[in-house]
């Protein structure tokens, strides 16, 4: 069975696609939205990460009449009422501008102190099948703000977000490390009993 993940970003597919292969789901072909026709993609308005992944996978299947996952996910920080959140693609005012937005979050922290530097990535994940109810799942994974980027095994805000009970930072971390704790390893997990089920 065709299961479409609604990115074009190579990491996330590969992501799922491990996270499928390790459950040894063979019955699922992982595809990404460069694999199917274009369509007319809505922009990411949803008040929450739960809304944005809904939205991107209910287009999906619209669009395909593939089964579809979608995800958002973002950085929440405590020291900032949990943004840049919902905004973290274009915190800076440009989407994807990572270095920008990496920059401009350090900015805004540059006078919190390093013990009220807590953060969380938080990520939800939805699967839309055509005739099944729509299911919505998230990940959390909870950490620190370091003052300097380091890494480069990640995107975003990797560079600068360390894990609980770490010391390296997300973009120092392996794929199968990340896999293993990230909040999208976490919700994508959380999904698989439903995958199971198609």
């Amino acid at each position: 069975m065709k299961l479409l993940l609604a990115s074009r970003n190579a990491g996330k597919i590969a992501e799922l696609d491990r996270i499928v292969a390790a459950a040894e789901l063979a019955n699922l072909q992982v595809l990404g939205l460069r694999d199917v026709p274009e369509y007319p993609e809505a922009p990411e308005t949803g008040a929450t990460f739960a809304e944005n992944a809904l939205a991107k996978a209910r287009d999906a299947v619209a669009a395909t009449g593939l089964a579809a996952v979608a995800d958002d996910s973002g950085l929440a920080i405590d020291a900032l009422n949990g943004m840049p959140g919902v905004l973290s693609a274009r915190w800076s005012g440009g989407h994807g501008d990572d270095e920008a937005n990496l920059r401009l979050v350090l900015g805004q922290l540059g006078d919190v102190p390093d013990e009220r530097r807590g953060a969380a990535f938080v990520c939800a994940a939805a699967l839309v099948v055509p005739g099944r109810p729509d299911v919505v799942v998230h990940g959390e994974w909870r950490g620190r703000i370091i003052r300097e980027p380091r890494g480069t095994n990640g995107f975003g805000y990797d560079p600068i977000f360390v894990p609980d009970g770490e010391e390296r930072t997300s973009a120092e971390l392996s794929a199968q490390e990340k896999d293993a704790d990230s909040h999208r390893g976490r919700a994508l997990r959380a999904l698989l009993p439903h995958l199971r089920a198609l």
